[in-house]
């Protein structure tokens, strides 16, 4: 019987809604495979500044570094809008990221074919660029996570009528996300696209002088690039033709969460935050990784049993496969998941749109995580 140990961070919002279903199901795969999964919950966000007065304690860092893996609700609300920036909840994300080491998000973006008629494009549009001429797309955005702008210096004019902030990268921060890059590209469709800005920003020039360097080491894969201006359009004009995109901390953000669009609800993707390659497939060992859905903290419905969880029941998922090596666990999830939206249940972000006709049945956070688990435990 394997031991894991996962800290818990629930954070602000619905998070600790959708967390409490996250981990009823890892609890679920853990007694049909033969694994125990230790919690030890945390705080951070704005339940920390309100508890403690800043956004990370110490506390919280140092009992996370003693896990395995952390799984993170979400942080954030309109409460703490007016605090300073460094005592805003969101610092407390930035701080796990630079305290655990994780380097490199990832952010798979794929059409869910039980979803089509949630995502916006047209059919021609999504057969474009897909070699396999199908209307639908599967992505993964991969986002250095820990250099760049945000973690550069910043500041204001001593009048305050001037702000600056500096995107710093160093060839070594670069290489690492590009090996992860490569090494997801590799068991993938082996194709991966750099996004820089390396007409006008000093920085992007060394993404790409870097990437052609490191791209030699990776002959079995195709690798390109595009300025982020004309991969925003790209995404927009045929998602298909991308597999793995690798970009600055800045241009992913932004682009993964345009992509998160075209999936149709931006409740429905997890992410990984990763200190390497991890244990996925035959990948590098099992790596510490922060996981969490990408939909924030969404104040306005919390509480009210209206919260899609299953971007937070796929990043359990991400979590079983990258820091555990779980991947037989992890596909055993996803597949669960798909039953559950194939059985025509929603909430109510995904009801409507999704094609399900007479068939749809509109459900709330906990039915939909019940409908998970049941699949999971062969009810």
């Amino acid at each position: 019987m394997s031991n894991y140990s996962i800290a818990l961070v629930p954070g602000d919002g619905i998070g600790p809604e959708v967390v409490s279903l996250a981990v009823d199901v890892l609890d679920a795969v853990g007694d049909k495979y033969g694994h125990v999964f230790n919690y030890v919950e945390l705080i951070a966000g704005g339940k920390a500044i309100d508890l403690t007065g800043e956004p990370l304690p110490a506390e919280t860092l140092l009992a996370a570094k003693q896990c395995d893996a952390l799984l993170l609700g979400a942080v954030g609300g309109p409460k703490w809008d007016t605090l300073p920036g460094h005592l805003r909840p969101e610092r407390a994300l930035l701080g796990l990221r630079s305290g655990l080491g994780v380097y490199a998000n990832l952010r798979p973006a794929a059409l869910l074919p039980q979803l089509r008629a949630a995502c916006p494009l047209k059919d021609e549009v999504l057969i474009a660029g897909n070699s396999e001429g199908k209307p639908d797309f599967d992505l993964l955005i991969v986002r250095e996570l820990t250099g760049g702008l945000y973690f550069g210096e910043r500041g204001r004019s001593a009048d305050g009528n001037v702000a600056f902030d500096t995107e710093t990268y160093s060839k070594a921060e670069i290489e690492r996300v590009l090996r992860v890059g490569y090494s997801a590209a590799g068991l993938r469709r082996k194709k991966l696209c750099v996004v820089d800005k390396a007409n006008v920003l000093e920085s992007s020039r060394l993404w790409r002088e870097v990437s052609r360097e490191i791209a030699k080491e990776y002959p079995g894969i195709e690798t390109s690039y595009l300025y982020v201006d004309n991969c925003a359009m790209q995404l927009i004009r045929a998602p298909g033709q991308f597999d793995v995109i690798v970009t600055s901390n800045l241009f992913g953000d932004i682009l993964s969460d345009e992509a998160s669009v075209l999936t149709g609800s931006i409740g429905m993707l997890a992410s990984a935050s990763l200190a390497g390659s991890g244990g996925a497939q035959g990948a590098a060992a099992p790596v510490m990784g922060i996981y969490e859905p990408i939909h924030g903290s969404a104040p306005d419905i919390a509480g009210q049993d209206i919260a899609n969880p299953l971007a937070a029941i796929l990043s359990a998922a991400m979590l079983l496969r990258y820091s555990f090596g779980l991947e037989k666990e992890a596909v055993a999830v996803e597949a669960a998941v798909n039953a559950a939206l194939d059985s025509g249940l929603r909430t109510r972000d995904i009801a409507g749109r999704s094609g399900a006709g007479n068939t749809e049945k509109i459900v709330g956070t906990l039915e939909m995580g019940k409908a998970v688990l049941k699949v999971l435990e062969g009810v």
